[in-house]
Parts: structure tokens; sequence; C-alpha cells
């Protein structure tokens, strides 16, 4: 199978992902567009035989933190400051985009993949390059955090203690 073959059943999912992961169509459809270009050009690397979803994912992830640096944009995402957490008020639902936005990339990234595309957790470490261990970390991080922002409350700093 050619690589835009191989590539090409996988771009609704690559969008679906790329658009929770920005929060924004736009955004969204030059990542996607960035990482098609990076997979095809960079096709050769894939080995025939793995997991080419995972593959994918993984182009989209490197693209994703790229373009962050690019534009210098991970202050936003990982700010704290009070304007930035979604509130409820007068019986106002919350938004769970909104509240996704809220979690630094890292942790937005990994429950996205096992929430959003059900990736094992295998899968995500391969994906995001990191150990199965540091997206359980993450998730259990990122689902406490975004309970926290859904029940309108400022998520509370993460705090280190010794372990003797």
């Amino acid at each position: 199978m050619a690589s835009a073959e191989a590539i090409v059943e996988w771009i609704p999912r690559l969008r679906r992902y790329a658009r929770a992961l920005t929060g924004d169509a736009v955004l969204a459809d030059d990542l996607v567009q960035d990482t098609l270009a990076r997979a095809i050009e960079k096709f050769a690397l894939w080995r025939a035989g793995s997991d080419l979803r995972a593959w994918l994912f993984s182009v989209m992830h490197n693209t994703f933190v790229n373009q962050l640096r690019a534009r210098h944009a991970t202050e936003v995402l990982e700010s704290d400051d009070l304007e930035a957490r979604p509130r409820v008020s007068d019986g106002v639902l919350i938004d769970l985009e909104k509240c996704l936005r809220g979690l630094p990339a890292e942790q937005r990234e990994v429950i996205l993949l096992i929430g959003l595309e059900e990736m094992s957790y295998a899968e995500a470490a391969q994906a995001l390059g990191v150990p199965q261990g540091t997206v359980m970390s993450r998730l259990s991080r990122a689902r406490t955090r975004l309970a926290a922002l859904m029940a309108g409350e400022a998520p509370s700093a993460a705090t280190l203690r010794v372990v003797k």
C-alpha cells in the first residue's frame, strides 16, 4: 500500500484529535496539514508491521509541540490566571472544551489519546514518546484537574512531599 493510501484512512481521527487538542478549528486544520506533510515526507521511517496509528499520532504530537514552541504559546495553555479558569455561575453548564483547554498540554494530550482516541496506555506512551508510567501519572493528574475545573473549582497546585 502506498504511503498516501495508508495514511488517508486515519485523517478523520487525526482531525478529531487535533480539534480537541487545540480547541480551534483553524489551528487544528493547520496541525493536521503539517502532520500529514511530515508523515508523507518521513514515511520511510515507519516500520512496516508496526502500529501506523500510533506512529501518526506521534508525528502529530511532535508537530504540535513544535508549533507551541514556535508560537510561544505554552504560557497561554498552562496559564493559572483566575480569568482563564472556567466558572459555574447562574446554573450555566461548564463547557468541557474550555475545561480541557484549562489543562496543561501534556495532560490534555494524554486524556484525549486515552479517552477520545481510545488508545491503550502502551499506545499512548508510544505516540507521546514517554514511558507508560508517565502516561498513567499524567492521566491521573489530568482527571483530577479536569474534575476540579468541571466543578468550577480552582485546581490545587501540585504539592510534593518527602517520602522516607
